[in-house]
């Protein structure tokens, strides 16, 4: 039996694909390349590669038609606010229709299905830190699309018998994050800032606001350990749970960290802050929790990982 990952040459992906070679599991990688990199996937006789999209309805039959898939993990996305709030419909399309057409195709067989969503869908609901049964309020295209297809996701489960699960990740960071991608996160685009300036450019950091904000920063090893644990647990199939580590740092918090590590970081420019962007955003983990998930990297920790793989420290 084979494991499909949908956008495995993405970010994310790219890292659960790495974690199940070396559990010996049978892979294809779905991914139509345009936000994923095929230098990506790391070369192993485990994988298979399949350049293609989700919204490619023929294509999904013809391979689950010739693969017999224990568990299909879905990371494929247009990952681009500003490209949902640009292009509602195009987006729709692969982030919501291409949820629904792996599930159609997953209801035929036994596979555990597991859906990569998003914190987005809090939107700006003020309450910390952010619990599954709170209110939502998705701002943007994205964020109703991803809860849309969360709701596709659980509704499978209750209707036709699905093995699935949500999940929604908070700001995940680590190696092989673009910094230059619109949906960049921000500890991409500091350290690649930081890496510019010990090359002797002149550059500088952009904080927009005050530097207050803060955010659940989850190292990626901790959220592919998350969804390697509700993959095979049937407690957790029917469910949505965040994925996060439970505490926040500021922006300022994190450049004094990124400072403390290497010893000194570039010019520090404020801005102002951006129409719609969220103060404060901390997951509540407890209900993961009770079902084994404990993160395994402190911010701290999974910084120095990352910056020595950017060969930084």
């Amino acid at each position: 039996m084979s494991i499909l990952i949908t956008g495995g040459a993405g970010f994310i992906g790219s890292h659960l694909v790495e974690e199940l070679i070396k559990r010996d599991e049978e892979i294809v990688v779905l991914d139509d390349l345009s936000s994923g990199k095929i230098e990506n996937i790391p070369e192993s006789d485990k994988v298979i590669f399949i350049e293609g999209s989700i919204t490619d309805r023929k294509l999904l039959r013809e391979l689950f038609s010739f693969y017999n898939f224990s568990s299909v993990f879905h990371l494929a996305a247009v990952p681009s606010v500003v490209k949902s709030v640009e292009n509602p419909v195009e987006t729709h399309h692969v982030n919501c229709d291409g949820t629904i057409y792996l599930l159609e195709e997953i209801k035929s067989t036994d596979a555990v299905f597991v859906f990569a969503s998003s914190a987005a869908v809090y939107g700006d609901y003020l309450k910390n830190p952010k619990k599954e049964d709170m209110p939502v309020n998705p701002l943007t295209p994205y964020a109703v699309d991803k809860y849309a297809s969360e709701r596709y996701t659980l509704n499978s489960y209750t209707l036709y018998g699905t093995k699935s699960v949500a999940l929604r990740f908070f700001n995940v960071y680590g190696e092989r994050q673009d910094p230059s991608s619109p949906y960049s996160g921000v500890i991409s685009i500091f350290i690649d800032r930081i890496k510019r300036f010990m090359k002797g450019e002149k550059t500088e950091i952009i904080i927009y606001g005050d530097g207050k904000q803060t955010r659940d920063f989850i190292y990626v090893k901790d959220v592919v350990k998350a969804m390697l644990l509700v993959y095979k647990n049937e407690k957790a199939y029917g469910n949505v749970f965040n994925v996060g580590t439970g505490s926040s740092a500021s922006l300022l918090e994190l450049l004094e960290i990124l400072k403390d590590i290497t010893g000194k970081i570039p010019p520090v420019k404020f801005a102002p802050e951006r129409k719609g962007d969220i103060k404060h955003s901390c997951a509540d983990i407890s209900k993961i929790e009770e079902i084994g998930f404990r993160p395994d990297y402190s911010l701290k920790e999974g910084l120095k990982k990352l910056l020595k793989y950017e060969e930084i420290i």
